[in-house]
């Protein structure tokens, strides 16, 4: 057992500030009435989840390179085989880090709880966090205690809550920001945090900052809010303000934020986000949480609506003098360099020369610069964790950010001590180039600790990330400057749908027999902001996506015309002409004949769907069954095209008709005569499968199968550009459900008969 709870309070109990204390007293309380059946299990969850503390698969303790972690002396004992409850497994911790980024002290700590508590590995997430693993939830106490006590909270770090406000990591340094975004960014987490009127939101929400509309660095398109730094003249002066956004997000079927306000004060931003959280906790969805969130608020009322009602509620606001105290306070700290700055010193190896030339930006401040250190997948030892924090006291003022492509930043860098820094990098392992390329690739925790993970994207990752570094020297540099994100499954927590190659995680049956799959997401843009969001083309076994990678780098850098981005060339190319350059890939090659298809990157053991099982099937309908949702996947892409030609109407009547193909194909496991007009399928669908719960659904509350009904509701109805692209997201993932759907039904014909 770690420290008591009484000697952590002794040493520690005069740095931790009060109100935190007290919130961590009340969860260890929790804690023990949950273990006494004296706690609901569903209201424990979610109180752990608003204070970070975030269940996860559980695969007898083996990472996605088929190592075991580190045996961990949990307190019920060593680990645990065989279904458990959140309170007798390994769990995650997440841990909040806000815009002001981190000290030496407070990466101590990290170091510390990854080695005494996890399985010696801190992971820098997409949102700018850190995640500890394998965490047992009555360690988690002493856990929050000590990072409190360094000034870093997990309250709110998950659950239906204010998550962490992300920012810029460049914010006040970078020379193309409007301003400094930090000040109000840290206002507002202060404002929002515990604030009774973000105590009742049926989902989670997501704030942002951007000093610039034009780079990535804040993502503000993809956040429930987002703010972003402008000027105007007025009278001749330069007045200050934001662009505010809302109501952006990616998940499954992902919206583009919506501009609420071309200019927004300052002054009004922190009560205006308050008017926004009021109107989401009274009208956001609460019993349907696939469509609790913002985005959906904002689209069943209309932007102008929504408008309307936050200004009403804005107005009757009780003043709180905190609206503009704390972005006072905070325009009082001032970030200042350690050393003097200078320039770089001539000269170098030309391995110092390439690592500067991809991980150093220099700062709108003369002589200074800020210094990237890659985290190849997220992930720092503790090692490296006191490494980082005595380079920071070393050569600067402590001033140490996350970024969103999970990687750490040292701002502040007087450029004469470049060549130092890079060698004592190096020295812990930290000094890897390519920072925000093509070899600097995303990825969610997927199937090695997410419950929702479906395909290995970390396993993909590393694979991807060692084969690109191999081909660095004979890389064009336009395809050195692309974005690859990968995700487990479709929610995108890997932000696929922002890159220049996205992949997700999917499955298909082959045979007796399931693989791996990737959806190949095309088309987005990481840039402006996360500025559009690419679409799938095509599902491909895990095992062939380098080869993607591959064929798809080297066309574009082949034949891409000057100064072409790879989003132009792409549209250029056309859907049709993408997707015939990938057409042998598609294939599923028999299992006898290449066993190793059946396995996930860095896992030899065979490939299974955790919830459904291995499960085998035989019989004509099986195969009658695929036939139809290959036809199905076949109208979605005959969808795509239309929309990239411009027919938007045909477009979404030929992507419902994909839907309707998918329902029919599950249908038709029951009933071989179903008629094959809309209505009939619809309501075959809901009679046979929906409602008897056949139809699987990896979320509670049949979301996309509700899809299905909704765009049949709709499908009388005009189709427009937005509407139509909703659609496609929609059908795909409708699509993929009816192929888990599929798998789970043969699975369960094929399970021995109880006698």
């Amino acid at each position: 057992m770690k420290t008591s709870h009484d000697l952590w309070k002794s040493l520690l109990g005069k740095k931790i500030p009060a109100d935190w204390g007290r919130e961590i007293d009340i969860f260890e309380t929790e804690i023990q009435l949950r273990k006494q059946g004296k706690l609901d299990e569903k209201l424990f969850a979610e109180t752990r989840l608003r204070r970070g503390a975030y269940g996860q698969r559980y695969d007898n303790g083996q990472r996605h390179d088929g190592t075991k972690v580190q045996q961990l002396k949990f307190p019920s004992g060593e680990l645990t085989k065989g279904p458990m409850t959140f309170c007798d497994a390994p769990g995650m911790q997440r841990i909040k880090i806000p815009i002001w980024g981190m000290n030496a002290e407070q990466l101590e700590t990290m170091a510390e709880l990854a080695e005494e508590y996890s399985d010696g590995i801190a992971h820098v997430t997409t949102r700018q966090d850190f995640q500890l693993h394998f965490i047992h939830i009555d360690d988690t106490p002493a856990l929050m205690r000590r990072l409190a006590a360094s000034g870093i909270t997990t309250r709110e770090a998950c659950g239906n809550s204010v998550r962490n406000i992300t920012a810029c990591p460049y914010a006040g340094v970078c020379p193309d920001e409007a301003f400094d975004v930090s000040p109000y960014g840290r206002a507002l987490t202060k404002f929002l945090l515990g604030h009774p009127d973000c105590q009742d939101f049926g989902r989670k929400f997501k704030p942002a900052f951007s000093g610039c509309k034009q780079h990535a660095c804040g993502l503000t398109n993809i956040h429930d809010v987002g703010a972003i730094a402008v000027g105007k003249e007025e009278n001749g002066q330069l007045r200050l303000g934001f662009e505010y956004v809302v109501g952006g997000g990616l998940g499954a079927v992902p919206f583009q934020a919506k501009t609420f306000e071309i200019f927004m004060a300052p002054e009004e931003l922190l009560p205006t986000t308050q008017a926004i959280a009021r109107v989401f906790a009274r009208l956001g969805e609460k019993k349907n949480r696939n469509r609790a969130r913002l985005k959906f608020l904002i689209k069943d009322l209309g932007l102008e609506k929504f408008q309307e009602l936050v200004r009403e509620e804005r107005k009757i606001l009780p003043y709180d003098p905190r609206w503009t105290s704390l972005i006072e306070d905070e325009l009082r700290n001032e970030e200042k360099p350690l050393r003097a700055g200078g320039e770089c010193p001539a000269g170098g190896s030309e391995e110092f020369q390439a690592w500067a030339k991809t991980n150093t930006r220099d700062q709108k401040q003369a002589g200074y610069t800020v210094v990237t250190v890659t985290l190849p997948l997220g992930d720092i030892t503790p090692d490296q964790l006191r490494a980082m924090a005595d380079l920071a006291r070393k050569y600067t003022h402590e001033t140490v950010r996350t970024t969103v492509e999970q990687n750490l930043v040292i701002r502040w860098v007087s450029k004469k001590d470049l060549p130092a820094l890079y060698q004592e990098l190096k020295a812990a392992d930290l000094a890897q180039g390519g920072a925000g390329h093509i070899f600097d690739v995303v990825a969610c925790p997927g199937t090695d600790t997410c419950k929702l993970g479906i395909s290995s994207s970390r396993g993909l990752a590393g694979e991807l990330r060692k084969r690109l570094s191999e081909q660095a020297f004979r890389l064009d540099q336009a395809v050195q400057n692309l974005h690859i994100k990968v995700s487990g499954c479709f929610n995108s927590c890997g932000q696929h749908h922002v890159a220049d190659m996205g992949f997700y995680g999917i499955s298909r049956k082959a045979g007796n027999y399931t693989m791996p799959h990737f959806q190949v997401l095309l088309g987005g843009q990481w840039e402006n902001n996360g500025g559009s969001y690419g679409l799938p083309i095509v599902a491909i076994p895990s095992k062939n996506i380098p080869t993607v990678v591959e064929r798809l780098t080297g066309r574009f850098a082949a034949e891409r015309e000057k100064g072409e981005s790879f989003q132009d060339f792409y549209r250029r190319l056309g859907k049709v002409a993408t997707k015939t350059m990938l057409e042998d890939l598609i294939k599923i090659p028999d299992h006898d004949s290449k066993p190793e298809y059946y396995s996930d990157w860095g896992d030899p053991r065979e490939y299974t769907i955790g919830d459904i099982g291995t499960g085998e099937c035989a019989g004509e309908v099986v195969s009658l069954t695929e036939f139809e949702l290959a036809a199905a996947e076949r109208e979605y892409f005959e969808a795509q095209v239309l929309y990239e030609q411009g027919d938007v109407q045909k477009s979404g009547e030929r992507a419902f008709r994909s839907m309707l193909t998918a329902a029919r194909a599950l249908v038709k496991t029951e009933f071989l005569d179903v008629p094959n007009d809309a209505d009939s399928i619809v309501a075959e669908f809901r009679a046979r499968l929906y409602d008897t719960q056949k139809f699987w659904d990896p979320f509670a509350g049949g979301k996309f199968g509700q899809m299905l009904f909704l765009a049949q509701e709709k499908s009388q109805d005009p189709y427009h550009a937005e509407s139509a692209h909703h659609l496609l997201e929609e059908a795909q993932l409708f699509i993929d459900a009816a192929h888990s759907s599929y798998n789970k039904m043969a699975a369960q014909a094929a399970a021995p008969k109880a006698s």
